[in-house]
């Protein structure tokens, strides 16, 4: 049975480590064959937005922009439906390969058999 990995970032520029960490948790996990689902929360939202991950530094951290590419390449990306909203975005405004949806399929996507789910 394949797994797969559904990564929830929380955080964003206002928790530089902890929204890298998600980030390169993610990616890495793509980049070893691992079928797996970035959901944006909360500030991270910001980085579903054109050029927004292009903005962020965090010394000894790999690019974000360079770990989202690799996660829009071959996992999933999922801004937050409500979170999206508070913010002004909507399915227009986000990156080619981004979805937005809620709570019920963030459930769905952590209960599936073989799913494992990490929150940062």
């Amino acid at each position: 049975m394949a797994r797969t990995l559904v990564v929830k970032a929380t955080a964003g520029a206002d928790a530089p480590e902890r929204c890298a960490q998600a980030f390169t948790v993610a990616a890495t996990a793509v980049a070893a064959g691992v079928d797996v689902s970035l959901w944006l929360t909360g500030e991270s939202t910001w980085f579903a937005l054109p050029g927004r991950a292009q903005e962020f530094e965090l010394p000894h951290s790999a690019p974000l922009a360079e770990l989202l590419h690799v996660i829009l390449t071959s996992g999933r990306v999922t801004a937050c439906t409500q979170c999206a909203a508070r913010r002004e975005i909507g399915p227009d405004d986000v990156l080619p390969g981004v979805r937005i949806a809620g709570a019920a399929v963030f459930v769905e996507e952590a209960l599936a058999e073989g799913a494992q789910a990490l929150v940062y």
